[in-house]
């Protein structure tokens, strides 16, 4: 049988499996997926599943029932090995599976650290699905010692969890402030402040030379010289795309599996959505990572493939959870050169990013009314004057009054 066949069962590839049966496509619809389990959220991961507040049952993105009731084949714990683009044909788990339309919804995998550095001894761990939370679980015992090394969200979203639970926990960062490549030093200020009185001690310039022990970890040498005894490591440097199928079947690659303004590769019976793929963006092809792409991702190629010939605007969000600090980020602050801070009833307040006159992006903390207002203002394709923004007699709902149209603000 043909149909559809989507390789990879995360937010994008379940969101596109949905949203094509949603909108009426009849054929076969086939979700290939590696982990044993049913789809789910991912992001809370790192956050409530990790805390042990949400259990495996609520991160589920859909009920047992819906995928049974909307005819759509989970094929779960298994691996797709090739791709056939001959034959139109999946391999995997020992079995081909033939397609019309093919999506490829693969994500991104989360980057460790070399053999050399360590990166293989036991009591090492990544974040990236539920069985790498469940295989650290153990680990969060008050009083022990974990070392976590990156300074991005990941990182800093386990060392919240560390701190939480008791643990004694030391971040390492090699670039000069934590954030640094997604953020401004003034979101970067904030959340080290929150770390620094939560007790995480974080130490920034300095990388990581280093993990210590025979077959399991039991110390680290950081990159200035300091040795420190640790009980286990959490690394959060980052994701790679996976593309390996892709490049395999000979797929265009350009900072993932490239694809068009509808979502299809180089090969136009063959889709890709979600982190594992690139897309045009104000001349640059980029990716994203995030929950809201995946989705919009994945449901704009289910979309394409029924007939509906829709172009993909992307509206970026993005949000973290640490203590009781809710960040919340509209926008991309690609290329920024201007900050500004309005300020909120302590201790929220927003970052607002501006290219020249534009408005790029807003980081909300604690601040959901500056958030959605931002949103909107991105969304619609306007902008607003910082001497706006920082006026503190606006009440932030009235900044859409002074909000203007991109065309009218050249």
């Amino acid at each position: 049988m043909s149909g559809i066949v989507v390789i990879g069962a995360g937010q994008a590839g379940a969101s596109l499996a949905a949203k094509a049966r949603l909108l009426g496509f009849s054929g076969p619809i086939t979700l290939i997926g590696e982990e044993p389990v049913e789809p789910y959220q991912r992001p809370p991961l790192s956050k409530g599943y990790l805390l042990g507040e949400v259990n495996l049952e609520r991160l589920s993105l859909r009920a047992s029932s819906f995928w049974k009731e909307h005819d759509i084949n989970l094929v779960l714990g298994q691996s797709a090995t090739a791709i056939d683009r001959a034959t139109r044909s999946v391999h995997a788990g020992g079995k081909i599976f033939h397609y019309e339309h093919l999506a490829i919804a693969t994500g991104s995998t989360a980057n460790r650290l070399p053999v050399a550095m360590g990166g293989s001894l036991r009591g090492v761990y990544t974040i990236r699905n539920v069985a790498d939370v469940d295989a650290m679980a153990a680990e969060f015992i008050p009083g022990r010692r974990l070392l976590i090394v990156g300074g991005g969200y990941i990182g800093l979203e386990a060392a919240a969890v560390g701190a939480k639970l008791g643990l004694q926990v030391i971040l390492v960062e090699i670039a000069p402030r934590i954030l640094q490549r997604v953020a401004a030093s003034e979101t970067s200020d904030f959340f080290r402040a929150l770390h620094s009185v939560n007790g995480v001690l974080i130490k920034e310039g300095t990388g990581l030379d280093r993990l210590l022990g025979e077959d399991r970890v039991s110390g680290a040498l950081l990159s200035d010289g300091t040795e420190l005894p640790v009980d286990f490591v959490i690394v959060g440097i980052g994701v790679t795309p996976r593309t390996r199928l892709a490049e395999e079947a000979g797929l265009a690659i350009d900072n993932g599996i490239w694809t068009d303004r509808e979502g299809r590769t180089s090969d136009p019976s063959i889709w890709a959505a979600g982190e594992c793929a690139s897309f045009p963006y104000e001349g640059h092809h980029i990716r994203l990572e995030s929950v809201g792409h995946a989705i919009d991702h994945g449901e704009l190629v289910a979309k394409n493939i029924v007939g509906l010939s829709q172009v993909y605007e992307a509206r970026p969000w993005f949000w973290s959870d640490q203590y009781d600090v809710k960040l919340q980020i509209a926008g991309l602050n690609f290329h920024y050169d201007r900050v500004v801070e309005r300020a909120g009833d302590q201790p929220s307040r927003s970052i607002w990013y501006y290219r020249g006159e534009r408005l790029l992006a807003v980081d909300a903390i604690n601040d959901a009314r500056a958030y959605m207002i931002g949103k909107r203002i991105l969304e619609s394709r306007q902008t607003i004057s910082p001497q706006y923004v920082v006026d503190g007699s606006i009440d932030v709902k009235s900044l859409l009054a002074h909000a203007v149209k991109l065309a009218e603000a050249a």
